[in-house]
């Protein structure tokens, strides 16, 4: 694929195909971990460090074990132990190496384990009849898309912390709301990526 088809995967899986807001895959961590900003920049650097490990492993098992050996119905078993795998490896670095940051995920981080973005990402790759080096970069793309997602939806989340909201409102049903307008914000997006480059 050209370089120009590339970069129409790596946009559309930030702004028009997110994960988050167009397929609503992660959305545990993205209302979880969203109330603070470095800790939702946080665990998107740890989920685009998983889902791009993971991508780079499950794609060859898929096209040279799996398929080849009529093993493809163990999909969905093979790829979230390699994801529980690079979870528990990232945990332990966070634990030794940023103290910090791994208090301040707290269950979330063992939750990428069962984070179905992730797994969504390594699976519609697959289905999506995507290359190696497709993969790759559409991973990356929905991983930057995870995070402008978190990133927007904190800061939108900090000035609900500041904003006079209705009682019956307050909590969990506002959170919703907010996060339903930053998706529909998204909508503007749909026709840029494929007019961008055709």
């Amino acid at each position: 694929m050209s370089v120009t088809g590339l970069i129409s995967i790596f946009l559309a899986a930030i702004l028009t195909n997110n994960f988050v807001l167009s397929k609503f895959l992660g959305i545990c961590p993205f209302l979880g971990v969203s109330k603070k900003l470095d800790t939702a920049v946080g665990m998107s650097v740890a989920v685009i460090f998983v889902m791009f490990i993971a991508t780079a492993v499950t794609w060859p098992i898929q096209m040279f074990i799996l398929n080849p050996n009529g093993l493809s119905y163990l999909q969905t078993i093979v790829f979230i132990l390699i994801i529980a795998a690079l979870v528990q490896f990232i945990e332990i670095f966070l634990k030794k190496y940023i103290p910090s940051l791994y208090s301040a995920l707290g269950i979330y981080l063992p939750l990428i384990t069962t984070n179905c973005a992730v797994l969504g990402v390594t699976t519609l790759n697959i289905d999506e009849g995507y290359n190696y080096v497709e993969s790759l970069v559409n991973t990356v793309g929905a991983g930057v898309g995870f995070m402008v997602a978190m990133v927007i939806f904190s800061g939108v989340r900090g000035r609900m912390e500041t904003s006079d909201v209705p009682k019956f409102f307050q909590g969990l049903p506002i959170v919703l709301i907010a996060a339903s307008i930053v998706a529909c914000s998204f909508l503007g997006f749909g026709g840029l990526v494929d007019g961008l480059f055709n």
